[in-house]
């Protein structure tokens, strides 16, 4: 094997490795995200943790947040949580959940 194939391969491993580092990153953001909102809901327990396992799914749906945010906002609002404050938590989860990931390695 040349040094070009070594570095080649090098490089490859290191993007499996972030795509799937952000992958769980994003699936923890997205279940810390459903366990505050089940709780704003009033579930506990393993209601809390089956709805967000929702969350997670939904978040699979599309490309980007818009499917979490829209999932989330249509559960939410008549409790008087806005887009921008979902907007603001996924921040905060994600902060989290980077943190938590990065804990893990």
């Amino acid at each position: 094997m040349t040094t070009f194939d070594s570095r080649e391969n090098a490089f490859e491993n290191k993007f499996a490795h972030d795509a799937e580092t952000r992958f769980r990153i994003l699936a923890r953001r997205d279940k810390l995200i459903g366990l505050w909102a089940a709780a704003k809901l009033g579930k506990e327990g393993a209601a809390a943790e089956d709805y967000a396992k929702t969350v997670v799914l939904s978040d699979l749906e599309t490309p980007g947040d818009d499917d979490i945010i829209a999932k989330l906002h249509g559960d939410l609002s008549g409790l008087g949580v806005g887009v921008n404050d979902i907007k603001a938590m996924l921040l905060e989860k994600l902060a989290q959940a980077e943190h938590q990931i990065s804990g893990d390695a």
